[in-house]
């Protein structure tokens, strides 16, 4: 079984900052891409952020400047720093792997999966 667990959700007032952590435990072989989604009432789940294992990054335009997607690849765990957040960022956001499991002798080439946090409150005041 694989887990993602956030923290770091919360209420700030606009323009403040907050910083969201997920650490993904259990039986992972091998994590490829990770990131942040969001969901705002009403509205579609969207991706916010995503990082490779390589470190490479990838943003939604509303996010640019000031979001910054970090990893830690030792602890399994990746950050997303908000700055400047604005009423609009307000959202329930969710942290997303794409995991290669420990199942039966795997390898680099054996299928990943999609697995997700329970989600984490933001909400930002005007």
């Amino acid at each position: 079984q694989v887990r993602l667990v956030e923290s770091g959700g919360g209420l700030v007032q606009a323009g403040g900052s907050l910083r969201l952590s997920c650490a993904a435990s259990g039986s992972t072989f091998s994590i490829n891409a990770m990131g942040w989604y969001r969901q705002a009432p009403g509205k579609q789940r969207e991706l916010v952020a995503a990082i490779t294992s390589g470190g490479s990054t990838n943003y939604a335009d509303s996010v640019k400047g000031r979001f910054t997607i970090s990893r830690d690849n030792a602890k399994n765990t990746v950050y997303l720093q908000m700055n400047s957040l604005k009423p609009e960022d307000t959202a329930v956001y969710y942290c997303n792997a794409d995991v290669i499991p420990y199942i039966a002798r795997p390898t680099f080439q054996s299928p990943s999966y999609d697995y997700w946090g329970q989600g984490t409150q933001v909400t930002v005041s005007s």
